[in-house]
């Protein structure tokens, strides 16, 4: 169901007061996390890549200067790209407030809770 013109219009000025508010939530809620940036730098990473090759394979017709400044540009991008990359990786997928270490305990709780029911239920027990 769409939302009428006024309705719309009250939620962009409530929107608008929480970015002026606390803009850090207004990202989260938009979802413009950390990981979210860094996924955005590794894809402008290899993009820089492709053009740093362009430039370095033009080079080579064109002007030798061409080709360095196509390396350098190569360089800088995997530079970028691994950087970003790891970041990506390190980041935990849930939300900020739950460690990973914390996380991962719940999860091995929930497994040997569910491990211990399937046990009891099949009589099995030790």
């Amino acid at each position: 169901m769409a939302l009428s013109q006024e309705e719309q219009r009250l939620l962009d000025q409530m929107e608008a007061a929480l970015a002026a508010e606390d803009p850090r939530l207004a990202n989260t809620l938009r979802g413009t996390s950390r990981r979210t940036l860094h996924r955005r730098q590794a894809t402008i990473a290899g993009v820089g890549f492709v053009v740093g090759i362009a430039a370095l394979v033009v080079g080579m017709q064109v002007h030798p200067v061409v080709s360095v400044v196509g390396f350098l540009v190569m360089l800088a991008a995997t530079i970028l790209a691994v950087s970003a990359w790891r970041h990506v990786s390190d980041e935990p997928a849930q939300p900020t407030s739950a460690r990973p270490d914390e996380s991962g305990k719940q999860f091995m709780d929930r497994l040997e809770e569910r491990w211990r029911r399937r046990m009891r239920e099949d009589g099995t027990d030790r």
